[in-house]
Formats: structure tokens, sequence, C-alpha cells
């Protein structure tokens, strides 16, 4: 599968290790009852940490220069700290500048670095479908025995290790594990495939009982997009895994009536949208709100929650409500647009959004390029995860913004993605 060809002896010294660390550490729960919503530091943010600092050390050894492509960073970096020095209250922006450099530039620049070889790039890959499959295997138990968050009141949402306060962590995570779990599938053959395949219907299944509409949406388009890619002759097998997973879920009776409203919500969104799709409605309004006052560089990190009873319309909520057996009952703040390119607007106008959308741009661009190129089963299958990876993550920013441990994973997939193109500078 993805660890096919590793070598028997692995060297520990590999930086490269502590990102696998980090993804590991993403599935340690998370005690946010007693936490400052507004900053927050996990475990997988030391770990990542710990990888910055490597690749610091790595590069002051090598007198390494950074590959052209890798500039690609500079734009979100320069944008976000203009946006910042502008804003009304810098000090406490600074949480969001930090935060927003973390993801966005400074992990998956320290990826380019310590990323030595395939090697590397699949025990990431590796990792982050073991941290997936954790994470599905104990959402489903979840939702099987009524341990999960609560919803319609019952506890039967799977949210894995991550909580009701991060209810979208766990369908994150799966999603991402989906996506290689698929690129396997799609390109090998005899007992990988099966095995990719037996993994990718738990996978669905707990990406089902979760219950998020926006990672439903978004892993559809993903896994369209790389069916299309990889031959119509694989779109059979592709639906199959689908359907067996969507019919595991009914079969057991693992809350397949609310799975059944969950589905037919989505078709009425425009027409008869529900109180959490009214808010959102809502917090996109005062995003756009904040916006056309402060078209250049926005309101500044974090500004939005600072700002939001200034703009927002009256029939939104200021707060939602979670519960989880762990945690218990809280009233979470909504301290976002729930959109991340209308959260970057927001926050950092025009000048953010622009660097925000040339990064992705370059990414997709440059994947395409390295994809277009690839012969070996290896090849094509990161080409897939790429292109997976880019369509889930787009189409997921339309419905969410950043935010919780799983920020971490998304923050080293960038840099996985950054090292395979800057691979072929090297190359």
């Amino acid at each position: 599968m993805v660890v096919a060809s590793l070598p028997r002896t692995l060297d520990w010294r590999r930086p490269g290790l502590l990102a696998v660390l980090a993804v590991a550490l993403v599935c340690v729960p998370q005690q946010r009852a007693q936490l400052d919503p507004s900053f927050n530091v996990t475990a997988a943010d030391v770990a990542a940490g710990c990888l910055v600092v490597a690749a610091l050390v790595h590069a002051a050894r090598g007198r390494l220069r950074l590959p052209r492509r890798a500039y690609l960073l500079a734009p979100p970096a320069v944008a976000v700290t203009a946006a910042t020095l502008a804003c009304a209250d810098v000090v406490a922006a600074l949480p969001g500048f930090v935060r927003y450099l973390e993801i966005f530039v400074i992990v998956p620049l320290a990826m380019a670095i310590v990323i030595r070889d395939e090697v590397d790039r699949r025990l990431v890959a590796a990792a982050v479908l073991g941290a997936a499959l954790v994470q599905a295997v104990l959402g489903c138990w979840q939702a099987y025995t009524g341990s999960g968050a609560s919803y319609g009141g019952q506890s039967i949402r799977a949210i894995g290790t991550f909580g009701a306060v991060d209810v979208m962590g766990m369908a994150t995570v799966v999603s991402y594990g989906a996506i290689v779990a698929l690129a396997v599938a799609l390109t090998t053959r005899g007992r990988p495939r099966v095995a990719a395949a037996l993994v990718l219907v738990v996978l669905m299944a707990a990406l089902v009982l979760s219950l998020s509409r926006g990672a439903w949406l978004a892993w559809l388009m993903a896994g369209v997009v790389m069916v299309l890619l990889s031959g119509s002759r694989k779109a059979v097998g592709a639906a199959v895994a689908g359907a067996l997973a969507l019919g595991l879920v009914v079969a057991a009776g693992w809350g397949s009536s609310t799975v059944t409203q969950r589905l037919a919500s989505m078709a009425s969104v425009a027409s008869q949208p529900d109180q959490s799709v009214n808010d959102r409605y809502g917090l996109w309004e005062t995003a756009a709100g904040m916006w056309r006052d402060h078209p250049l560089l926005g309101v500044g990190p974090r500004g939005f929650a600072a700002w939001r009873d200034n703009y927002a319309p009256l029939h939104v909520s200021a707060s939602s409500d979670t519960a989880d057996p762990v945690n218990g009952f809280q009233r979470q703040e909504l301290r976002s647009p729930h959109n991340m390119y209308l959260l970057v607007l927001s926050e950092q106008g025009l000048a953010g959004l622009t660097a925000f959308v040339l990064l992705w741009a370059g990414l997709a661009v440059w994947a395409a390029r390295r994809a277009r190129g690839a012969r070996t089963p290896a090849q094509k299958a990161a080409g897939l995860c790429a292109a997976g990876f880019l369509t889930w993550q787009l189409v997921d920013f339309v419905y969410a913004d950043v935010g919780g441990s799983p920020t971490v994973v998304m923050s080293i997939m960038i840099g996985l993605l950054l090292s395979w193109v800057v691979a072929a500078d090297e190359a």
C-alpha cells in the first residue's frame, strides 16, 4: 500500500518523522472546556514546532537555498503581516497572526525543507491514513453505542477523539485518509487494492456517521475528480466502495434515519434552510460587511469575533450549543463565518484574499504539471492524492475555516504537496 517499498531499516534521524509524530498527536484527546478559545496550543502544535526547529537546523547545517517554488509562501506572509500591523488592536491580533503563519507558511516551508525523498512522503501519507483509520473506527463505535456528540437529542454523531467542540475534526482527518486510500485503490492491483478498498469502506462509513454535510460534498467532489483522472474503468469500483459504506451504515441502523434527514436537508439549504444554515448565511453577510468597510487589509487576524456584533444581522445566533459524554454541555461562541474565503477577506481584505488564492492556484498548477509526467504507480498515486486533497480543501473552505488540532494535519498536507512539486525543480 502506501508504505510499500519503504526500507526495512528505517533511519530514525529523519526529521520528516516529526511530521509523522505531529499527525499521530492529533489523535490525542484535548480537554478544551477550560482553555481560552482564542489561543489553544495542542500536542500536535508542539510537534509541528519541533519540526520547524529541525528544519532550521537542517537548513543552517546544509547552507540550504530555498527552492524557487517555495517563495509562493511569501505573499500570504506579507499579507497577514500587513493586516496585523494595520488593525486597530495589534496585540489582540497576534495569536491569529501566529496561527495563520504557522498553518499556511511556516509548517509547509519546514516540510519542504526536511522531506528528503519519496520515503518521507510515504511515511507521512501512511501516518495520515493510520490516524484516519483510528478516528474512523472510534467514530463508528461512538455512533453504534450512542457515545458520540449530541444531535437531535441523541449522542449518535461520530466525532472520534476530538469532542463536540471540534465536531468537524474527525470528518476532516477521515477525509484526508480516504483520499490516500482511494489513490492507492486506483493505482494498485491485487491485495494492496483489496486492502485499500476495505479501509476505504470503513473510512466512508465514519464520514457518513459524522453527519458533516460540507465534508460529504467536498469528498464527493474530490472522489469524482480522482476517479476521472485515473480513468473511467475505475469508476465502477469506486462507486461500489461508496455504496458499500452507505449500505453498511443503513443496514446496521446507526442513525440511518438521521443520515437520511441530513441528506435531505442538503437539497433544501436554499428554499428551507435550518437554523445552522441561517446562522451561516448571516455570518457570511457579517464578513461581507466588514470587508466593505475595510476593503484593502480587513479588520485584522481574529478580528471577526471582535467586530461580529457590530455587523451581524439580528437573526444570527451569537453561539451554538454542543454536548458529548466527555465534556458535557457547552455553549460555543461563533468566532468565524465558517467560510475560509470570507474569513480571509474580512480579516485581511483584498490583499489577503489575493495572496490566499495565489497560494492555492500555484499549488494546483504545479501539481497538475507534475502529475502529467507520472509514469509509475507510485507517481500516479501521488498525483491523485494531490488532486484529491486540493479539490477537497478548496470545496470544504466554502463551508468551513481553519480551527482545532486537525488544522495541523492540513498544514502538513500542504507541506507534503509543496515538497512534491518542489522535487520537480530538484530533478
